[in-house]
């Protein structure tokens, strides 16, 4: 097998080695097994609600056995194929069966973030909050950056993103924004991206072009279907109302229709002003609270799965993740995965997904990357 070759082949396996152990493969198969005998059962379809969980669970369980079989043999094929152009002399043959390595690879990679996307929420929209750190209008100008990011990261997978609740800043950018993203994974993807954003480029603001520092906060939490219940103690609520404003600052209108609930003993503070119903912005924000208890005990239970395994890797939920440097090169280098970009500029116009895919892998794998900081 030529070195080529080999590598796409390494690569393949690496992909299926880390499926196997997010499925814990042979479990996998029991439990398929189970769920295929469930089925078989008449009994299972007297309880409509049971049996569609079922039915659930076993086409996901389904599709991630079915990909990783499907690949192997795959590559099985296509290295005999290699092996016989390679023994007859016929270079075309072995060019095909290259291509068709080189096409797995990025199958294997596909189906791999898609198996890895099978949590809790992971197939629900989400909210994305982003707040400026501390340095006034250069982190809040950071913050607006961040904000167009996310954006056209949403629209390039084609998601749906709205503003729920915006806080312009004093002179430029942004203190705050919260954005609805709708789409097929969209927490999945998106909750790799909790952390802090550092930004170093030479300021559009500082006469004496000086290079600066600026940081810039994330937030990610799943919006919460009907199949999950919070429990919300209204006695623990503050509900506060204001009047809304939107981009740019201008008033959506003149009436405190804008909702603010703070959840006294986790001291959780969400706010929605994207309608000018104050009923419709307090079931919003009443939404957002559920969604962000219901985040925090999914924090809780990975926090607890990684203690159980003893894994080395941090979570990183709220810590620095990555930085974006404009001057004085032009690299974007994640702290967590070792992902690096030269052009800051594809990564900032939407460019995210080998960021995500690589924290997703890491949280599976457990291994931590020892990264030096960027300065």
């Amino acid at each position: 097998m030529r070195a080529e070759g080999q590598a796409y082949i390494d690569k393949i396996e690496a992909s299926l080695a880390l499926v196997r152990k997010f499925l814990d493969w042979d479990k996998a198969l029991r439990r398929m097994d189970e769920l295929n005998a469930r089925v078989e059962d008449p009994d299972l379809w007297n309880n409509p609600k049971e049996a569609e969980e079922v039915m659930r669970e076993r086409r996901r369980l389904d599709e991630a056995i079915n990909a990783v079989n499907n690949i192997n043999q795959e590559m099985q094929d296509a290295v005999e194929f290699i092996d016989m152009g390679e023994a007859e002399d016929d270079e075309a043959t072995v060019k095909e069966g290259l291509e068709s390595l080189a096409a797995l690879v990025e199958r294997a990679e596909r189906d791999k973030v898609e198996a890895l996307l099978a949590g809790e929420a992971d197939g629900n929209d989400t909210y994305l909050e982003i707040h400026a750190g501390a340095g006034g209008t250069e982190s809040q100008d950071w913050a607006e950056m961040l904000q167009r990011m996310y954006v056209r990261w949403g629209e390039r997978r084609g998601f749906k993103v709205e503003i729920v609740d915006y806080h312009a800043g004093e002179q430029a950018g942004i203190k705050s924004v919260t954005l609805l993203i709708k789409g097929q994974n969209a927490y999945g993807y998106a909750k790799t991206e909790s952390g802090v954003h550092r930004l170093v480029r030479i300021s559009p603001y500082d006469s004496a072009a000086k290079r600066h520092t600026s940081f810039s906060s994330v937030w990610v939490y799943p919006v919460i279907d009907d199949n999950i219940d919070i429990a919300v103690n209204e006695g623990d609520l503050k509900i506060d109302t204001y009047r809304a404003s939107g981009a740019g600052g201008q008033h959506v209108n003149t009436t405190d229709s804008a909702v603010r609930i703070t959840h006294i003993p986790s001291g959780i503070v969400v706010a929605s002003q994207n309608d000018r119903s104050q009923h419709k912005n307090r079931a919003e924000a009443m939404s957002m609270l559920k969604a962000r208890l219901y985040e925090e005990e999914l924090r809780k239970r990975e926090e607890a799965a990684m203690d159980e395994h003893a894994s080395k890797s941090e979570i990183g939920w709220g810590s620095q993740i990555r930085s974006y440097v404009l001057q004085p090169y032009q690299m974007v280098k994640d702290l967590r995965t070792g992902v690096t970009s030269s052009s800051p500029s594809d990564v900032l116009d939407g460019s995210l997904d080998p960021f995500m895919a690589a924290a997703l892998s890491q949280r599976v794998s457990g291994e931590q990357v020892e990264v030096e900081d960027v300065d």
